[in-house]
C-alpha cells in the first residue's frame, strides 16, 4: 500500500511535468547526426559507425548540438496522411541502446516508432529488482529525457512495449512510463485475462493497451471480439502478416474495417499463406491495399514495419527497414 501511495504521489507530481528537462542530457552529435544523404542512402551506416557513436556518447557531448544538427534533416514518414513507423524489434541484435536505436530509425527515414523494452531499460534503469521510491522517480525522469531526445531528433514514440509486472503498483508504473515517453499506448502479446486486469488502469490514464496476435488469437470476424468488453481502452496491435499466415491466406482487410476504431496500431510485414516471411512486395499480404485503405478512410493509427524476413548477407536491418519505408511511400504515391 505504501508503494501504491508513492505511485499516486508520482502521478500527481509528474502529471503537470510535460516539459522535459534538457539541460542535463548528454549525447553525441556524431551518434545521432543524420544527413540527407544518410537518410536517402542508409548503406552509409555501418556497425563501425554505430560503435564510434557509442564511444562518443561516453564522452558526454551535449544533446543541444545533436538537435541543432538534426533540425534540417528531421525525417517525415507520414505519407499522404498515412503514418509509417517501425517496431524497434526490427533492429534486434543491431541497435540495442536508446541512442543507437534512434540513429537506426533516423537512418531508415522514420519519424515514429513503437519502442521495445531493451532500449528503454538500458537508458532508464527500469527493470532493477525492488526499486526504491527515489529510483522510480529517477526512472520516470529518464523516460522524459528519452522522449525529449527522440522528439528533438524528429521521432515520436507512439507506443512502448515493456512487460507488465504482477502487482498493481508495477502495472500503475508502466502506465506512468507511457505518459513520460509520450506514448498513446502499450502493446503486449494477447492475453485476455490480463487485458481485463489492465482495463481500469488504461481507462484511468487514457492510455491504450494494444493486443498483438500470433497463432489462433487474432480478432474474430463472425462476432465482436469479447476481449473488447474488458474496457474502452483495450484494442488491437493487429499484425496483418501473421493474420495472413495463420489463416492460410485470408485478407486482413475485413478485420481492419470491422475494428478500425479499436486499432491501436498495425504491424506490417509481407507473409504468405504457407507461413513464409518475405521482403515487402514478394509475399501475398495485401500491403498496398491496406495502406491505400488507410489513406481512403483517413484512419490515423500507425502502421509499424516489423522486419522479420531474412536479411541478405550484403545488407543490415537499417537498410532493409529503409527499403520497407520506400515501398510504403511508393504504394501511397
Amino acid at each position: 500500500m505504501a508503494q501504491m501511495h508513492c505511485l499516486r504521489h508520482l502521478r500527481t507530481r509528474f502529471a503537470g511535468s510535460r516539459r522535459l528537462a534538457g539541460a542535463n542530457l548528454s549525447a553525441s552529435a556524431s551518434v545521432l547526426r543524420v544527413t540527407e544523404e544518410t537518410v536517402s542512402h542508409p548503406s552509409s551506416i555501418s556497425r563501425r559507425e554505430f560503435a564510434r557513436g557509442a564511444a562518443a556518447l561516453a564522452a558526454g557531448l551535449g544533446l543541444a548540438r545533436v538537435a541543432k544538427a538534426a533540425d534540417a534533416t528531421k525525417p517525415n514518414s507520414v505519407f499522404d496522411g498515412v503514418r509509417i513507423g517501425a517496431t524497434t524489434y526490427s533492429y534486434r541484435g543491431y541497435a540495442t541502446s536508446a541512442e543507437d536505436t534512434l540513429r537506426a530509425l533516423l537512418a531508415s527515414g522514420l519519424s515514429e516508432c513503437e519502442l521495445k523494452a531493451e532500449p528503454i531499460q538500458a537508458y532508464t534503469g527500469i527493470g532493477i529488482k525492488n526499486p526504491t521510491d527515489a529510483q522510480r522517480e529517477e526512472q520516470l525522469a529518464k523516460c522524459r529525457e528519452l522522449r525529449k531526445m527522440y522528439n528533438d531528433a524528429g521521432v515520436t514514440i507512439h507506443l512502448h512495449k515493456l512487460g507488465f509486472g504482477g502487482s498493481d503498483e508495477q502495472i500503475e508504473f508502466n502506465f506512468l512510463v507511457a505518459e513520460a515517453l509520450g506514448a498513446r499506448g502499450i502493446t503486449m502479446e494477447r492475453n485476455d485475462t490480463l487485458a481485463k486486469r489492465l482495463a481500469p488502469f488504461a481507462a484511468k490514464h487514457k492510455i491504450w493497451v494494444g493486443l498483438h496476435n500470433h497463432t489462433g488469437n487474432y480478432p474474430t470476424l463472425d462476432k465482436t471480439d469479447p476481449v473488447l468488453e474488458a474496457g474502452e481502452y483495450i484494442g488491437f496491435n493487429f499484425d496483418i502478416g501473421h493474420y495472413v499466415a495463420d489463416t492460410k491466406g485470408l485478407s486482413p482487410v475485413p478485420v481492419i474495417e470491422k475494428y478500425h476504431d479499436r486499432m491501436v496500431s498495425l504491424h506490417i510485414k509481407d507473409r504468405t499463406g504457407d507461413g513464409k516471411n518475405l521482403a515487402f512486395g514478394q509475399g501475398t499480404t495485401p500491403l498496398k491495399e491496406v495502406l491505400q485503405l488507410m489513406r481512403k478512410e483517413k484512419w490515423t493509427f500507425p502502421c509499424d514495419i516489423e522486419l522479420e524476413y531474412s536479411i541478405p548477407k550484403d545488407s543490415d536491418p537499417v537498410k532493409e527497414v529503409a527499403k520497407c519505408v520506400q515501398y510504403c511511400k511508393a504504394a501511397l504515391a
